[in-house]
Formats: C-alpha cells, sequence, structure tokens
C-alpha cells in the first residue's frame, strides 16, 4: 500500500542523533498526514544500537545493500519507499525537522522542493572553506549541467517519488545528490522545482563521515561523467 509521504534517513554510526531526532521527525509528520513512512538506512552490518532506536520509535529499519557508501544507503531508502513524496534528512541533527512542515505545503505546486542554503535568508553553520568549497561545487553543477538552483548539493530535499523511482542511480558517494537532481530534471522537462531558505546546523553528536580529498575528486568526476557521458 502506497503512502502519501515516505522521510528517508541514511544513517552511520548515528544511533545517539536518532534518539532524540526520531520522536520529533515523528511528531511533524504525524501533524502532516497519517500515511507516512520514516525509514532509516543503517550499515550493511550494524555497528552501533541504531537498529534498537527504530524499533524503539517504531520506525522501519533497513541495512543498506551494495556497499557501505552513502550512494548505497541513497538507493536502498528509495526501493523501500511508497511514498507519493519522498523527503531525504540527514540523521545527524544539520536538518531540523520542524522544516519537514516548509517542503511538505509546497508539494502539490512543485515537484522537487529544495532547502537552499544559498538563496536568500539561507544560511550555514560550516567554516569558511567548507561553504567555499560548496558554493564552488554547487555553482560548477547549475552552471555545467543547466541546473537552475543555488543549492544543488543540500540532500534535504523533497521529491515526487515516481520520478525519483523512475531514475537509475549509480554514484556511491555525496555526489549521488546531485545526480538525482540532474537525470530528474532531464527526464522531466518542465519540472516545477523550488528553492525555500534553510538554516543548515552542525551535527548535534559524532564525527563527520566526509573524506574530504575523497569529496573533491568524486565530485568533479561526476560533473565530467553526467556532462559528458550521459
Amino acid at each position: 500500500m502506497s503512502k502519501e509521504l515516505s522521510i528517508i534517513m541514511p544513517a552511520y554510526l548515528e544511533e545517539e542523533n536518532l534518539r532524540l531526532l526520531l520522536p520529533r521527525v515523528k511528531a511533524v509528520a504525524a501533524e502532516l498526514t497519517s500515511s507516512f513512512e520514516i525509514i532509516i538506512v543503517d550499515t550493511e552490518k550494524p555497528m552501533d544500537g541504531t537498529a534498537e532506536a527504530c524499533k524503539e520509535n517504531d520506525v522501519l529499519y533497513f541495512n543498506r545493500t551494495g556497499g557501505n557508501t552513502y550512494g548505497a544507503a541513497i538507493r536502498t531508502g528509495i526501493a523501500k519507499s511508497q511514498g507519493q513524496k519522498i523527503i531525504f534528512m540527514d540523521a545527524d541533527g544539520s536538518h531540523h525537522p520542524e522544516f519537514i512542515k516548509n517542503l511538505y505545503a509546497e508539494k502539490d505546486s512543485n515537484d522537487i522542493v529544495i532547502a537552499s542554503r544559498y538563496i536568500e535568508g539561507g544560511h550555514t553553520e560550516n567554516s569558511f572553506i567548507l561553504v567555499l568549497m560548496s558554493k564552488i561545487v554547487n555553482w560548477g553543477y547549475a552552471f555545467a549541467l543547466n541546473i537552475k538552483c543555488k543549492d544543488v548539493s543540500n540532500s534535504f530535499k523533497l521529491y515526487n517519488g515516481e520520478m525519483l523511482r523512475d531514475i537509475p542511480l549509480s554514484c556511491n558517494n555525496f555526489d549521488i545528490v546531485e545526480e538525482i537532481l540532474y537525470k530528474i530534471i532531464k527526464k522531466n522537462p518542465g519540472i516545477k522545482i523550488k528553492e525555500l531558505p534553510f538554516s543548515f546546523k552542525q551535527r548535534m553528536f559524532g564525527e563527520t563521515k566526509r573524506n574530504l580529498l575523497k569529496f573533491i575528486f568524486t565530485y568533479v568526476f561526476t560533473l565530467i561523467r553526467l556532462r559528458f557521458l550521459t
């Protein structure tokens, strides 16, 4: 049976954050619709108490397949989802759950709604060097792939579920976020996209899983591949 809304949260050693986030996410989702599911996609094999946190909060728990990468978690979440609308959000607290309401409010008039750090009113708490790198990535992708968005790389987005499930995805790292956006736009000319100003927070607990050198290499390689090989 399909749901009105799927909220997918990839997780990698995020038990501590999820214990605080899941009650908030559930409360927000329940305000919006009674037909929702929250999907936590954990590592291939459990590495902490994430499964127990999900059971205690009565949300869906899956182990990713195809590797312990972010891209594998995203593909697993999409495959398991039933939502007419799908929201991706981080499990580290950088995407505050209350903003789900803002995204969902625009669902009927847009196919993709983006929590944007880089339009007027948006903000990020990341360091100067990370913000600089992020803006370069976003400008490069938007320019090279003709994407009319200021914030391409923030994963906190609402998608049309049918459109999302209809595209093949191959990226294994955080660049899958750009791959999704580009492929949906390419396959659906005239798609409606809206950006909403959003304040990006620092993670609550734990350490980031991003590797800076891998980040640079994969984003450059994926940009070239999407621009010239697809």
